[in-house]
């Protein structure tokens, strides 16, 4: 299996962690498994990459027009599928995802391999653009990265980003049209090119009865249009159908809301003044639920002493025993005490209840409230050792896995397995060194100061019972980079495997 080629300066180390971040997403989409996602990744990013260093470098050699390529994300993605039918010819499609291996094997996999004039037109299309112009397309469309993030990285003005867009939109669907009409049609199928035409560049047309018939049968004709029709919203699937072939709707869908963690709470609150914000409000509604606990403390207090008072009936005077001053501890509704154990003595008198203790804070409440940047909390996560001190089990156990590592950055994954059911999750661990995450996937990453917490994607957030979960990250480090140490799920420290 091979290693992950070493950048070969700061913006391609740059390029490299945005490229792999895709890569590895849609391996994961392939494959019947975290271990297998990233072995295909690590192969198609090898691959990829060395196909794209030959085309640069082929580019500066050569004279007159440039051979039409892919940018660097849908090359390395077109990687993993060409990877993936290496595997299933090499015996090793059990690693696949049984779908994938269906569509591997059926003639819709030969269309993005076989004669260059029949395989899709967006595929087509986005080749026969320059790189810089697809590039700008495809981080817009398919990634889903603002657009100001978009300019940014591709050296563009921000104020200009949106025109700049229209008009790459417009040479896409300038090169797909040219490219339907260069595609060996049926007589059908030439007939109705004009007419596809003008209807897919009205908003408001209406597509004519016989066209509709045509385009439900017709898998060229419908994916033209499709290329064709920039309005409505469909330019980002067919890219991606057109592009990445089996599972590219998943991409698709999995790319945007890798966006929307990104750009939500995942990010550092220190960075963003909205997180500064959310932060002060979560610390003020803390503060109100501790006074309320504390208000219906004393009020239950006061009660229970008016109950006490002398009511001036001597036979009632043994209905008013003594109140319980053992405090119970946790919350005010406290739990009935375990089997086997004996209660402190409680007042006799029927229908009356017992006082209400202060608002005591467990030892893992007290530890997030100290944090900065507090972290929900559940019933299960707040759990201490029981009356007698003994510590509990650890309920999960962690690996890490130290992926690559370069003179200034590494990759790592973190694979937690759980023996309870997780409807959401958190991870969180210390680094020893100073070293400090710069990008995340299959999660959003916080970080205060050499801890980190890893929050769980809507995606995966639930986990079955003897589960695991996995998310890696890309991280900066400087003289020494050791494994970092007190992970834990959930507020809970994991044995390290």
């Amino acid at each position: 299996m091979p290693d992950l080629p070493t950048p070969k300066d700061d913006a391609e180390a740059a390029l490299f962690s945005e490229c792999w971040d895709a890569v590895l997403s849609y391996a994961d989409l392939c494959t019947s498994g975290s271990t297998a996602a990233h072995q295909l990744a690590r192969e198609a990013f090898a691959l990829g990459i060395r196909e794209a260093r030959a085309a640069e470098d082929g580019s500066r050699r050569g004279t007159g027009r440039r051979a039409p390529r892919l940018p660097r994300i849908p090359l390395l993605l077109t990687a993993v599928r060409t990877t993936a039918a290496a595997w299933e010819a090499q015996g090793q499609g059990h690693k696949l995802d049984p779908d994938l291996r269906l569509w591997l094997n059926s003639g819709k996999a030969a269309r993005y391999t076989g004669p260059p004039l029949r395989r899709p037109i967006a595929l087509r299309g986005l080749r026969d653009m320059q790189e810089p112009d697809a590039a700008l397309l495809w981080l817009a469309e398919v990634e889903a990265l603002p657009l100001r993030a978009v300019a940014r990285r591709q050296g563009l003005d921000p104020a200009a980003a949106a025109q700049e867009l229209d008009e790459v939109r417009g040479l896409f669907r300038d090169r797909c049209h040219r490219n339907h009409l260069d595609t060996p049609l049926d007589a059908e199928c030439r007939s109705y090119v004009r007419l596809l035409d003008a209807v897919t560049r009205s908003p408001v047309a209406d597509t004519p009865e016989d066209l509709s018939r045509h385009l439900a049968t017709c898998q060229e004709c419908a994916e033209a249009a499709a290329c064709l029709r920039l309005h409505g919203g469909g330019l980002p699937a067919a890219l991606a159908q057109g592009v990445i072939g089996w599972g590219g709707l998943a991409y698709l869908e999995r790319r945007r809301r890798a966006a929307e963690v990104r750009l939500g709470a995942g990010r550092p609150a220190a960075a963003d003044p909205d997180a500064e914000a959310a932060k002060a409000a979560a610390g003020r509604a803390r503060l109100l639920r501790h006074g309320l606990l504390a208000g219906a403390a004393l009020i239950s207090l006061v009660a229970l002493a008016v109950t006490l008072l002398p009511s001036g009936d001597g036979g009632d005077s043994a209905k008013g025993g003594p109140a319980d001053p053992t405090p119970v501890a946790g919350d005010v509704s406290a739990a009935p005490p375990a089997r086997g154990t004996t209660s402190p003595p409680r007042s006799a008198t029927p229908g009356r209840s017992a006082p209400a203790p202060a608002h005591r804070t467990s030892p893992a409440t007290a530890r997030d409230e100290d944090r900065p940047d507090p972290e929900p909390q559940g019933t299960s996560e707040a759990t201490v050792a029981g009356a007698g001190g003994t510590p509990e089990e650890a309920v999960c156990s962690a690996h890490y896995d130290l992926v690559n590592q370069w003179p200034d950055g590494f990759q790592a994954t973190i694979t937690v397995t759980t023996a309870e059911a997780l409807d959401h999750w958190r991870v969180a661990w210390t680094f020893r060194d100073g070293q400090r995450v710069t990008q995340m996937w299959d999660a959003s990453v916080a970080q205060d100061g050499s801890r980190v917490t890893a929050t769980a994607a809507d995606y995966n957030r639930t986990v079955a019972p003897e589960g695991t979960l996995s998310f890696g990250f890309l991280a900066s480090w400087q003289d020494h980079n050791t494994e970092p140490r007190d992970i834990a799920l959930n507020g809970r420290a994991c044995s390290l495997t």
